[in-house]
């Protein structure tokens, strides 16, 4: 049998782990110079807006959703199919996950199904971009704008992609990635988050580590109960090996995406993804079964033939 090919595996090149080594041996650990050089670059991607490292996505919706102000008897809008941090940091906050559908192409939040569910409690809409295909923006912040509601846009899955032309990370309210390993690019576990401008940064920070001020050499004080959700330097440091390869990345995942629809027999009866080689960051190739189909002997019978997929989501 052929060597078992897993559902993801990240590309970390020896310029990296050399780089990582290098943080090893230097005594600095935990957040510190790489932190700093990481988010430095990540602004440059996002068009300079500021930018802030946590050590998961999962973090730094949580931390957006209090920068907003979200809190107990405030509802916000989401999609049910995603990984199940998306509802939980609302539950975390004390507000209400609404769930509306999906709409059955693109699988991503319908969004005449956002509008209908509006109520005098709405407050925010966290739109996922399912398998990195982006959701209409043009749409999503209108409604946004209309109604007068903050956007915390669950991007975990798609740094790298864009729309009409703009990458995403480059414009809106409150954007969030993720650098889980099955991402586009990895920091092994990692996450950032895009401000919608420099006022917040401050309160980020605090949110990010305990709610602590530092001021000169010794005064510490805490007017915020915070997390503790800093990112590592050797993480930080993987990243930084990470970001200049993710057109390269993508571009190789856009590659591998032809060749399935090219190779696909359409008389299984699956249901593909849209075929979308512009805006797609084809994070995942997302197939649903026929309804003869029993998924788990599905990926029971994969694995067999040595070949790892997942299930994204129940």
């Amino acid at each position: 049998m052929p060597e078992f090919l897993p559902f993801t595996r990240p590309t970390i090149d020896e310029a990296t782990i050399a780089g990582v080594a290098d943080v090893l041996r230097s005594g600095w650990l935990t957040s510190g110079p790489q932190v700093k050089a990481f988010e430095a670059a990540l602004s440059g991607y996002c068009g300079g807006r500021p930018v802030r490292c946590f050590n998961s996505g999962t973090a730094t919706l949580a931390v957006a959703l209090r920068l907003a102000g979200i809190g107990p008897g405030d509802e916000v809008i989401t999609s049910p199919l995603s990984w199940v941090a998306t509802a939980n940091v609302v539950l975390e906050v004390g507000a209400r996950p609404v769930f509306v559908d999906v709409e059955p192409r693109t699988r991503n939040i319908d969004l005449d199904a956002v509008e209908k569910a509006v109520t005098r409690a709405t407050r925010a809409i966290i739109p996922v971009d399912l398998a990195g295909l982006p959701v209409d923006r043009d749409r999503l912040y209108d409604i946004a704008r209309r109604h007068e509601l903050r956007v915390i846009e669950d991007a975990a899955q798609s740094l790298g992609a864009s729309w009409r032309g703009k990458r995403l990370g480059t414009f809106g309210d409150f954007v969030s990635f993720s650098f889980h390993a099955n991402k586009n690019i990895t920091t092994a576990e990692g996450g950032a988050l895009v401000l919608p401008d420099e006022s917040l940064v401050a309160r980020c920070e605090q949110l990010r580590l305990q709610g602590v001020i530092r001021t000169g050499e010794d005064g510490m004080d805490v007017e915020v109960a915070g997390g503790k959700y800093n990112l590592t330097d050797v993480a930080a440091r993987i990243g930084l090996g990470q970001l200049p390869q993710l057109e390269r990345f993508t571009e190789r995942r856009r590659a591998l995406v032809r060749r399935y629809f090219q190779r696909w027999d359409r008389g299984l009866g699956c249901e593909l993804p849209p075929e979308d080689y512009e805006q797609s960051n084809w994070h995942m190739f997302q197939v649903v079964l026929p309804e003869r189909v029993e998924r788990s002997r599905f990926i029971a019978s994969m694995r067999d033939q040595g070949i790892g997929v997942g299930v994204h989501y129940p």
